[in-house]
């Protein structure tokens, strides 16, 4: 059966994730597999309007699946966001007799991939970013190995709290969604967990959780903030205010972003890199790649992007449950 495409693009756009470059590794050689050539565009939709494209080729990905960040590099591109910058996007796009892009990143680059699709470009994305925060999809690229690096960073600081005496507060990602530090507060066994999906009582949520905790004896502790939840600074100032017990803190930043991907992140990329050249072999396009009940499906771009992901409500309640030991 012939393809509907002969030659596919694909770049990363926004914010990088671990196992970005296994999801590039996995379109170049699917698509060389089904004798499509692949073009790698560099810097994101900002490398598409500028016309940055490299040739790629099944030795240009060779031992890719083990490293971070993304060898294509990724932008932001003011230019992209005009209809001019789009317009010469897609025109790139057809000069270069590219008939399919993978777009790899989160909601921005899908919506960045769905105005491209105005133009005639048919178009994949692939869900990359580490906040886990697109609602079509159980799971993103990239936060597997976020949470574990956090969880590493986390528990080394555990340590000195214990040997002080001190409660720690620690800002995690997360500007719009409490994914990450969820899952990371429970792992961590957190006091308290601040994230920007709930709204909390600061002393009864927080204040007083220490308070019965050092009732029963507890001498350390450990409160987990999502940067949207407002500063992890004045959570700090605050806990020492009301409690007097000795408080520093430590902004994770991007290293949760970086570092090598961990085996989750590996196959589920190769997965859906795979999954989206075969979208695009069979003529399809403006669909989403997403992952559920541990297999690949697809999503129309408008449908998936008007979902919205709140926090799993099942998994708040269980850790409602259980800080109250700690």
């Amino acid at each position: 059966m012939k393809n509907a495409v002969d030659r596919i693009g694909v770049l990363t756009s926004g914010g990088d994730a671990p196992g970005m470059n296994a999801a590039i590794r996995a379109v170049v050689r699917t698509s060389l597999s089904l004798g499509i050539e692949c073009v790698g565009i560099r810097r994101g939709y900002q490398g598409l309007v500028e016309g940055q494209f490299i040739p790629m080729e099944a030795k240009s990905v060779n031992g890719l699946t083990d490293r971070g960040g993304t060898i294509l590099y990724t932008a932001r591109s003011e230019a992209f966001r005009t209809p001019e910058g789009q317009q010469r996007a897609a025109d790139n796009c057809r000069y270069m007799g590219i008939d399919g892009l993978v777009c790899i990143g989160g909601d921005g680059t899908f919506r960045g991939a769905g105005e491209l699709s105005k133009y005639g470009v048919s178009v994949v994305g692939i869900p990359a970013t580490i906040d886990n925060d697109i609602a079509c999809t159980s799971y993103t690229i990239g936060y597997d190995t976020a949470c574990n690096t956090a969880i590493e960073s986390i528990d080394k600081l555990r340590d000195t709290m214990k040997s002080h005496e001190r409660c720690s507060v620690i800002e995690v990602m997360g500007r719009h969604a409490g994914h990450l530090a969820l899952y990371v507060g429970i792992a961590a066994s957190a006091t308290a967990i601040l994230i920007p999906e709930k709204e909390i009582d600061f002393k009864r949520d927080v204040v007083e959780k220490m308070r019965a905790a050092r009732l029963r004896g507890r001498t350390h502790f450990t409160i987990i903030v999502a940067e949207g939840a407002g500063p992890a600074s004045d959570v700090a100032v605050r806990v020492k205010q009301e409690t007097g017990i000795d408080t520093r803190l430590t902004v994770l930043g991007h290293v949760q972003r970086g570092g090598q991907p961990l085996v989750r992140d590996r196959v589920i990329a190769t997965r859906m890199g795979y999954y989206a050249v075969q979208l695009l072999a069979q003529g399809k396009t403006n669909r989403i790649v997403t992952y559920q009940n541990d297999d690949c499906n697809d999503v129309d771009f408008d449908e998936g992007l008007a979902m919205k992901k709140g926090i799993d409500e099942k998994t708040y309640s269980i850790l409602e449950a259980v800080m109250g030991g700690v």
